[in-house]
């Protein structure tokens, strides 16, 4: 059996090893430049390991992407951490994981500071309006791309997920924080499905003075975006909404609608959102911490994980756990986007969501040309008069 650049035992074939300074450029410039999402991180990381320079071999890339699909947490994140992982070890995966992290989060605290701000400019307040309502339909377009791969890993339970799609979106629309035990339970339910089905057994696998009251209970949200999500990075939307504007009245509606722009926008991972809601809640030590704790769990699961992801991707208690959790998070994605359309104040952003969704639907404009697009639409309204706020 070969060995990997980190020395530790694995059925997958030796990688080199690649200088730190390497991996931090290289991963700082897909931090810097991974506008559009997972789909876009994947591409560039494929682009750069398996084609460019082959330090990582095609099988051993897809392998990877399937398991990290199959774990909690952010999919292109944890790909980002493992492909260090790969070249460096466990140094190799820190400091990857960091560079690709750290460009994007630094994007949205500093544009968290101006949009969340109280007395922010026009300009400011009439880009987060048109953004804002541009944020359902790219929530929903979102949860409809999801819906073939995961209909496809729920093959074998037809019955199940109609029932957990249903279960997601009703959570979403009414449990607000418990949305959580949806999917805890909608996952077991997966495996219980598949124990009954003989496909295996249970495996083991602002700000600083008002913030301090704020820091648990964010501690608490952020653990769940980072550990709980399942299904891609917009199930976080209905975690963070629920703790975020319902349950701690952190932020407005509006500020959340901003919030969620701002993680589109800006490069990198779509789960740095929730340090905006950080800067919301407690301001910046609010949005290090909130960021902090919610991709620790990445880090976590790499590095204990990295050396059974083929276990993992064949395990046939994690796939059904998925297959339950998968479409439940798919319910809550669309819930959610409900919500977030219900709570849009102004008729000329109800028009902007019906123009949004044709863009992503029918045009099949990615969700950063959208947002970015609809705040420009927003920010002339306002400039003519146009109420915004």
């Amino acid at each position: 059996m070969r060995q990997p650049a980190n020395g530790t035992d694995t059925q997958f074939p030796q990688s080199p090893e690649v200088a730190l300074t390497r991996i931090v450029r290289e991963w700082a410039r897909i931090g810097c430049l991974g506008f559009g999402g997972p789909p876009t991180h994947i591409s560039m990381l494929r682009a750069l390991c398996v084609e460019r320079e082959r330090w990582i071999e095609p099988e051993v890339f897809e392998d990877a992407l399937a398991a990290c699909n199959l774990l909690p947490g952010p999919a292109s994140t944890q790909l980002a951490i493992y492909c260090a992982w790969r070249l460096r070890g466990r140094g190799g995966a820190l400091v990857g994981g960091l560079c690709f992290i750290l460009p994007g989060l630094a994007a949205v605290i500093a544009l968290s500071a101006l949009f969340l701000a109280s007395g922010a400019p026009l300009w400011v307040r009439a880009a987060g309006a048109g953004a804002g309502a541009a944020v359902p339909a790219v929530a929903f377009n979102a949860g409809a791309t999801l819906v073939p791969a995961s209909r496809q890993r729920g093959r074998g339970h037809a019955r199940l997920w109609p029932a957990a799609f249903a279960a997601g979106a009703a959570g979403a629309l009414l449990l607000g924080p418990e949305l959580v035990l949806v999917l805890l339970a909608a996952g077991l339910v997966g495996v219980l499905v598949s124990r009954d089905a003989g496909e295996g057994r249970l495996a083991a696998i602002g700000p600083a003075i008002a913030g301090k009251s704020a820091l648990a209970p964010l501690a608490w949200t952020a653990l769940k975006v980072g550990a709980l999500s399942f299904g891609g990075g917009f199930v976080i939307v209905p975690l963070m909404r629920a703790d975020a504007v319902g349950a701690h009245h952190w932020m407005t509606s509006a500020q959340f609608l901003d919030a969620v722009a701002l993680g589109q926008i800006t490069p990198g991972p779509v789960v740095q959102t929730v340090a905006a809601v950080g800067y919301a809640a407690a301001g910046l030590g609010g949005a290090l911490v909130a960021a902090s704790i919610a991709f620790a769990p990445s880090f976590l699961i790499v590095l204990v994980c990295a050396r059974r992801f083929e276990q993992i991707k064949r395990n046939a208690n994690v796939q059904g756990f998925l297959a339950g959790a998968g479409p439940a998070a798919i319910g809550a994605i669309v819930g959610v986007a409900l919500l977030l359309a219900f709570e849009l104040r102004h008729g000329w952003q109800v028009a902007l969501l019906g123009v949004a969704l044709g863009a992503l639907l029918l045009g099949r404009r990615g969700a950063v040309q959208t947002l970015v697009g609809s705040a420009l639409i927003g920010v002339l309204l306002g400039l003519v008069g146009v109420a915004v706020g």
